[in-house]
């Protein structure tokens, strides 16, 4: 009875620390290139937005907080900033995003020949050294990254164009180019009040807040504050192979990286 009470009473512990503090992300795909990397392996803060139905976890299936969908209400909310790195239930069908805060309530978001405009007003990308990567098969799904330059040799060097932007608030980040695509040119997008618009930093391998939620395997388009989960700061490590336990496949360099 006595064991029965422990393990009882840490999975108690385990779900109320999932739903009201950390909850764990583990990078799925090539979006966030390349702040974050396929295998990426992270803790999302979730008491830094406050509390909504999104806050609980889904296991087995089961929303246990769907019944609070709609209240369009946060509790001990506090307003996120532009340019945090989020975690979001996505508007359709609930899976977890993670994407980069672009857009607040109010903004007029549009993309011109790749260049992200803010309120009439662009903002500025400084070119730096390309995005260097191995051309092999990456993560649990076992694709192959895209390249600006064209399909390289198995093993060769995956080549994207990378520059620094700078958001009217200050802060800088990294965005990859891949080529010319239909999501470097939008019409202007007004977001409502209490929603958001978010991008991914590997801007031509983003499905995001730039494509509408209709149809089969929708786009993301705006995002209510009360799907937001949490924000992501820390990498905790990075596994480059097919699943998080094969440790020898860890990347050296990510360890407690912070995320920009």
């Amino acid at each position: 009875m006595e064991t029965v009470k422990t393990v009882v009473f840490a999975l108690i512990l385990a779900g109320l620390i999932r739903t009201l503090l950390f909850q764990p992300f583990w990078i799925p795909s090539g979006s966030m290139k390349s702040t974050l990397l396929i295998g990426d392996f992270l803790f999302v803060n979730k008491f830094t937005y406050g509390y909504s139905y999104a806050s609980c976890p889904t296991l087995f299936g089961v929303d246990f907080c769907g019944f609070a969908k709609g209240a369009d209400d946060r509790l001990f909310g506090s307003e996120p900033e532009r340019g945090d790195v989020v975690v979001f239930k996505h508007p359709v069908h609930g899976a977890d995003y993670i994407k980069r805060l672009i857009g607040l309530p109010g903004d007029r978001i549009q993309m011109k020949d790749g260049i992200l405009y803010i309120n009439g007003n662009p903002a500025p990308q400084t070119a730096i050294a390309p995005f260097v990567e191995v051309y092999e098969k990456q993560g649990p799904q076992q694709g192959f990254p895209r390249c600006a330059n064209s399909r390289p040799a198995l093993g060769g060097d995956c080549v994207k164009e990378r520059a620094m932007e700078t958001l009217p608030n200050g802060v800088t980040h990294e965005v990859l180019n891949i080529e010319d695509s239909r999501a470097d040119n939008t019409e202007e997008f007004l977001v409502p009040a209490g929603n958001y618009f978010f991008m991914g930093d590997n801007r031509d391998n983003s499905v995001d807040s730039r494509f509408p939620q209709r149809g089969y395997n929708p786009g993301v388009g705006f995002v209510p504050a009360e799907n937001i989960i949490g924000r992501a700061d820390r990498i905790v490590f990075s596994a480059a192979g097919s699943a998080l336990w094969k440790f020898w496949d860890w990347r050296s360099d990510r360890y407690l990286k912070a995320i920009d």
